[in-house]
């Protein structure tokens, strides 16, 4: 038997107002030949479907076209909720792609066992325990009173003995056969990318891989961008998102995972995703800047998205009009420029602003945004209480 592992999709993701759905399709294209090609029989999907809770109707419209071209592969799907993603909204069709062999997971159920699926290839069975994100609301109980650390420690210890429950129900009705486990949570030493929200206060709430205990014969992770093998004698992978999602993951090589089953014995092998686009950036003086940007050739199908930081040792009002005009001006079949920032080492004393000139709002985080503000007042007391009050309504918001 063999089992795609994938996850982070992100469907309606933008970088910096810039769509990336021909990205995703083009993704999608080469999943559907993979699945052919591979014979393929399990599809696992392990969290963020979509970029936002709420998908807009060409999410919707996209997500839903890439299940119906499954239909003919007669390849299984499981899919489970991100920390990104609505319950509700993975949950609504649940029943009719249910007929379709398509099982989901939007969020934690009430009994362990819904999140139970067998699959049966000729002699070989294998057991999936599809866990979604798990919500604060899922793992415990608000107290009055408590204390932020409380609140952490609790939540770590409601993850632990979540899967724990996992595997007692593996092995109290399932015990011998190969045994998966999905999840969507942040598990410690995996690297975070930029494009990736605060999940469960900041990632303060991460575990440790021994969390899964001995059971799983391969664990299927999301949430972590970066492929990433968090113990690859125990099979715990994340398999990453399948197209670069910012800047800081330019430089990755992404992949999805294909796990051969054979009785209980589990083999992991990587596949590379082609590179549909590039990420690129350009540092250096305004005119290094305009030199790269003139000898840049395109390497892609999709044209390359930009980021240009231009350093300059004095602050300059000329220097701010031609960096403002070459983004304005810049014209290029190769190559569009959406992220920007300008640096001057010696500035004009009272020239300074909450943030450096030439980085826009919309490329500035809530938290980003909340810190700074906490730096202009100065003499606030009890920063790190608000820092975390205010990861709390970020995470209780979904932003």
């Amino acid at each position: 038997m063999k089992i795609l592992h994938t996850a982070d999709w992100h469907i309606g993701k933008q970088l910096h107002k810039m769509d990336l759905s021909e990205d995703l399709e083009l993704f999608f294209d080469w999943l559907l030949k993979v699945i052919s090609t591979e014979q393929i029989d399990l599809l696992l999907v392990s969290g963020d479907v979509f970029d936002q809770a709420n998908p807009s109707q060409s999410a919707l419209k996209q997500y839903y076209g890439f299940l119906k071209r499954m239909i003919g592969t007669h390849c299984k799907i499981i899919i489970t909720g991100g920390n990104h993603d609505s319950a509700a909204v993975l949950n609504a069709p649940k029943a009719i792609l249910g007929f379709l062999n398509i099982d989901v997971v939007g969020g934690a159920p009430e009994a362990i066992s819904e999140l139970f699926f067998k699959h049966t290839k000729q002699e070989t069975q294998v057991v999936i325990a599809a866990v979604p994100f798990l919500r604060d609301k899922d793992i415990r109980k608000a107290a009055a009173g408590e204390s932020y650390s409380d609140k952490i420690e609790q939540i770590r210890d409601g993850i632990q003995r979540y899967f724990a429950s996992v595997n007692t129900h593996y092995n109290a009705h399932f015990e011998g056969l190969c045994f998966i486990v999905m999840g969507h949570l942040y598990v410690q030493g995996a690297h975070v990318s930029e494009s990736m929200r605060d999940i469960q206060i900041g990632n303060q709430a991460s575990v440790k891989g021994h969390i899964f205990g001995e059971a799983p014969n391969y664990v299927a992770l999301g949430h972590i961008h970066k492929p990433y093998a968090v113990s690859g004698t125990k099979q715990v992978h994340y398999s990453g998102s399948p197209i670069a999602l910012s800047f800081s993951e330019k430089a990755e090589v992404k992949q999805v995972n294909v796990i051969t089953i054979t009785g209980k014995t589990v083999a992991v092998n990587i596949l590379p995703i082609p590179q549909f686009r590039h990420l690129v950036a350009f540092e250096g003086t305004l005119e290094s800047v305009k030199t790269q940007l003139h000898h840049y050739t395109l390497k892609t199908q999709l044209v390359s998205l930009a980021e240009i930081i231009v350093n300059e040792p004095n602050e300059n009002v000329q220097i701010r009009q031609d960096f403002d005009e070459l983004q304005s001006d810049h014209d290029s079949d190769a190559l569009k420029i959406i992220k920007s920032k300008l640096n001057f080492t010696n500035k004009v004393r009272g020239a300074s602003e909450a943030f450096e000139p030439g980085i826009s709002v919309a490329d500035v985080t809530p938290m980003e945004m909340f810190e700074k503000r906490l730096q202009l007042d100065g003499n606030l007391e009890h920063t790190e209480e608000l820092k975390n009050a205010f990861r709390q309504i970020l995470e209780e918001l979904n932003l």
